[in-house]
């Protein structure tokens, strides 16, 4: 088992981390969008900071993820991400929650697996 979480761990961490470059470096083409989705980027865009920002902690998040110390740190980080996607995705473009599904379903799974590091966070002291 413990095998079989750091090959889900390091494909997330991985997904995130090249999401991430590619907001800075735009090196994947991106698809035809609709027109509520071209609506919605050009806002985005007029947001200077907020695909750097969104850039940033897929980068970070995806790394914290990769490593089994770091990692309940790394779920926790980019959750708010990965729970953007399947909103958008259920939204604007169903076919994408083949992908963003199971992803968020490993990000709730390694939050559970590393709930006692959480504990403390949630005690009354």
């Amino acid at each position: 088992m413990k095998i079989i979480k750091f090959i889900f761990s390091l494909l997330f961490g991985l997904m995130f981390i090249n999401a991430g470059l590619n907001k800075f470096f735009n090196y994947m083409p991106m698809p035809a969008l609709t027109p509520e989705q071209a609506e919605i980027f050009a806002a985005i865009e007029r947001l200077k900071w907020i695909i750097p920002l969104v850039g940033l902690v897929e980068i970070v998040g995806g790394i914290l993820f990769i490593f089994p110390r770091t990692r309940a740190l790394g779920s926790v980080v980019i959750l708010p991400v990965m729970i953007g996607i399947v909103v958008h995705n259920s939204t604007f473009e169903p076919s994408g929650l083949a992908i963003s599904l199971p992803l968020l379903l490993i990000n709730i799974w390694m939050i559970i697996d590393n709930r006692t590091k959480f504990r403390h966070l949630l005690d009354k002291n």
